[in-house]
């Protein structure tokens, strides 16, 4: 460890960013060679990744189309870059993660194995001081944030938790040696996103599994495959920045049309006619690409809804299967949109039983199993695929502390306060990368994440160009953005699912919602506007004169 490192020694840099996936690599590369600043990266676990180091669980992957979810900053990158699959799966973007680490010399501000505890803002100087389990402790003007929307992982306090006598996993914290699921009795508990993809795999090794679900889910047709080498030749890599424009500017961070057609204004031989197709074609199109009106009126949305039932009862031959898989409490697109291989095929398998919790709810764990109020079952694994802290759970995993010593879970107490996603009024010079109150988890995420890099760097170069030495949210610009996210997610199917955007899946969590639905283009849109208006929304202070407001 070098001497300034070295616990009782203080380290100076001029920014910490805390995480090593897309969004720290990413913000490391800027600060770096486009400031020339100095950065100091903190990782909790043992190589880069972020969300693909600890999502290994069997079936990981991507819903974005590979040749979009990828880090732009080099040309001469997204041109050499090969993938194999029409959806990128986790050991191979792990693999690219990896090569960007290594190809641009990026582990050398990185320290792994290293968890921040504490991050406190010294008013007496402007700076943020930051600890770790390691005893470092760094001073940085600039703290920044690459933790993840989606990375605290989430299991209920289930009764005999404990007491489990086999082998228990959480999809979000997978061990990086394979787990042999032969000749095993399985239970998963869980039918979000990594419930969908494992089970499939899952189901095909193990001598038995029960799949325990709380919601039945709409899931689209992947239609995952190689990749198309040819379109990737021939239309990708020759257009690639027509094609990174085109989806930096979208609604979802894709380079697509959307629908503007109406449901409700199309005959039903129209309507089906379109969810066929987008049925057949597969992936998120189903939505963008079938009618406008799905995501904001009840009566439109109820037409795809149904296409989607009847589907499942074509495919799922059990009766009784089918009734509990078909979802009717929440409408299509209200909880995270899920696309999937063979997920409903795999309940036709004889090995696979699915058990309603919400009509038979789990009472306890047992050593040997699983106990719901109407049976026990004996079990050498459990699957929790039981999701995540959304949002917020990984900023309360660390003691982060701005002005007059406030923590932000204290000023989160009500649920997350922000502006613009990307920062939080009494905690200065603090940026988040894909923060509460942004599009990010409604968009493709690579493209998300790369704008609020864009835009830090952005206005880190402009407070160093004017000597501006703090920025600070301000308060009233703050409430306006919490009340413009949550006034225009009112006007939607989500407003109408317990879903964790909301924290539902959290007992005890305020249900605010917390991403912001009005899309990744008009979100783009309204953050240039606020720098073309000198950062209008921040305090800037350069010492003890004030700037701008």
């Amino acid at each position: 460890m070098d001497k300034k490192t070295e616990p009782g020694n203080v380290q100076d840099v001029d920014a910490v960013i805390i995480g090593a996936g897309f969004a720290g690599l990413g913000m490391l590369w800027r600060l770096r060679e486009q400031l020339g600043m100095s950065a100091q990266v903190f990782e909790t676990g043992d190589g880069v990744g972020g969300t693909w180091y600890w999502n290994r669980y069997p079936g990981a992957r991507c819903d974005s189309e590979s040749y979009i979810y990828c880090l732009t900053f080099s040309p001469e990158l997204l041109q050499e870059w090969n993938w194999s699959g029409k959806y990128p799966e986790q050991p191979e973007i792990l693999s690219y993660i990896n090569h960007i680490a290594d190809r641009f010399d990026l582990r050398r501000n990185i320290k792994f194995n290293t968890r921040v505890t504490t991050a406190r803002f010294i008013e007496d100087t402007n700076r943020w001081e930051v600890e770790t389990d390691q005893g470092d402790r760094v001073t940085a003007q600039y703290l920044i944030t690459g933790i993840g929307c989606i990375s605290a992982g989430n299991i209920p306090a289930i009764k005999g938790l404990e007491t489990f006598e086999g082998e228990s996993y959480h999809t979000g914290a997978w061990p990086h040696n394979e787990v042999d699921f032969t000749g095993k009795r399985v239970a998963v508990i869980g039918t979000g996103s990594s419930g969908i993809q494992s089970i499939p795999v899952i189901a095909k090794q193990a001598e038995s599994l029960t799949v325990f679900q709380r919601t039945p889910q709409y899931t689209i047709p992947a239609r995952h495959e190689t990749v198309d080498r040819k379109f990737l030749d021939e239309q990708v890599k020759p257009n690639y920045e027509e094609i990174l424009e085109k989806a930096r500017w979208s609604k979802a961070g894709f380079p697509v049309e959307f629908s503007e057609r109406l449901a409700l204004e199309a005959t039903a031989e129209e309507r089906q006619e379109a969810y066929e197709a987008g049925w057949a074609k597969g992936g998120h199109g189903f939505l963008w690409g079938s009618f406008k009106d799905i995501g904001v009126d009840r009566r439109a949305n109820d037409t795809a809804a149904e296409f989607i039932r009847a589907k499942i009862r074509e495919i799922v031959k059990d009766p009784v299967t089918v009734e509990k898989l078909l979802p009717t409490d929440h409408p299509l697109g209200s909880k995270r949109a899920l696309i999937d291989t063979n997920y409903f095929e795999t309940y036709n398998r004889e090995n696979v039983e699915l058990v309603d919790i919400r009509h038979s709810p789990i009472q306890e764990i047992t050593p040997d199993g699983i106990r719901t109020e109407d049976e026990d079952f004996e079990f050498d694994m459990i699957v929790f695929a039981t999701g995540f802290d959304a949002m917020t759970g990984s900023f309360f995993k660390m003691d982060i502390r701005g002005r007059d010593n406030l923590s932000l879970k204290d000023k989160w107490a009500e649920g997350p306060k922000t502006y613009l996603g990307l920062q939080v009024a009494g905690f200065p010079n603090m940026f988040m990368i894909t923060g509460p109150g942004s599009p990010s988890v409604l968009a493709n995420m690579t493209v998300a994440i790369e704008q609020h890099q864009d835009w830090i760097t952005d206005f880190i170069e402009h407070m160093r160009t004017h000597d501006i030495e703090v920025a600070e949210a301000d308060a009233d610009a703050e409430s306006a953005w919490v009340s413009h996210v949550n006034k225009i997610a009112e006007s939607t199917m989500f407003m109408l699912a317990d879903s964790w955007y909301l924290g539902a899946n959290i007992p005890g969590k305020p249900r605010v919602f917390m991403p912001y639905v009005g899309g990744l283009g008009t979100y783009r849109e309204k953050c240039n506007e606020v720098a073309d208006n000198d950062y209008e929304g921040f305090v800037l202070n350069a010492g003890v004169r004030q700037l701008a407001t």
